[in-house]
């Protein structure tokens, strides 16, 4: 047993630590884009933003598990390959052109102005979106990076929290998360990116829902007493 602790224990560390590395990096790398595009360090909203995302990090660390945490640190053995580009353009290249999109408008003014009210709502929002998102990764103790029938894992069908209101909620969370992100950073150009990623989110959630289903044992049924993938009385 001693020894079953001390494996598992550096195991946990490891996937800790990638995972703390990982985030501190994209932190960096997203302030660095904001300001170094809009060529603007009092960009008072770029500011904010970066610092509800750090907020938002310690949230989805703190709702993690530790199977969770070594889950999420690396791609796994088994993700589907679709999946590979979908997840990176959701969750990586989508969301740098929106924000590349905001920081060049702030510099250059190619869109109408954003209100001070309407822009703060926005960053609300976002906050609001990412915590639901939390809260499904909180509820969901196989909430994978990216998609796979994670057997390795005893994984099953979770009907509790935010599940019993849409079968995927965390996607839910991203899609308003990112169209409330542009305003949040005062671009109205900044939604049409924002509404691509949208599309993607959309599109992984319908590979993802087919999958389930066909794979993944009690989706069926659970599908059937929750019907909406997204939106409730839309799809």
């Amino acid at each position: 047993m001693v020894f079953l602790m001390n494996t598992r224990k550096p195991k946990t560390q490891r996937a800790l630590s990638r995972y703390l590395a990982k985030q501190l990096f994209f932190l960096i790398l997203v302030s660095s884009t904001l300001f170094l595009f809009a060529q603007d360090t009092s960009w008072i909203m770029a500011w904010l933003f970066v610092a509800s995302l750090l907020i938002i990090m310690l949230a989805n660390l703190l709702a993690m598990d530790r199977c969770l945490l070594a889950e999420r640190s690396k791609l796994q053995e088994g993700t589907k390959r679709w999946d590979i580009a979908l997840s990176t353009f959701v969750a990586i290249v989508g969301p740098f052109f929106v924000w590349i999109t905001a920081a060049l408008d702030r510099r250059y003014r190619w869109g109408a102005a954003v209100p001070p009210l309407v822009s703060g709502i926005g960053l609300l929002v976002f906050l609001l979106a990412s915590f639901f998102a939390t809260w499904a990764m909180h509820t969901n103790q196989f909430f994978s990076a990216t998609v796979r029938i994670q057997a390795d894992r005893g994984q099953q069908v979770i009907d509790n929290g935010p599940y019993r209101l849409v079968r995927h909620p965390g996607y839910l969370g991203g899609i308003i998360g990112i169209l409330a992100t542009a305003l949040a950073l005062q671009s109205s150009v900044a939604l049409l990116p924002a509404l691509l990623v949208s599309v993607g989110f959309v599109v992984r959630t319908a590979f993802e829902d087919r999958t389930l289903m066909q794979e993944l044992e009690g989706y069926c049924s659970y599908a059937q007493q929750v019907k909406y993938r997204l939106v409730k009385f839309v799809w």
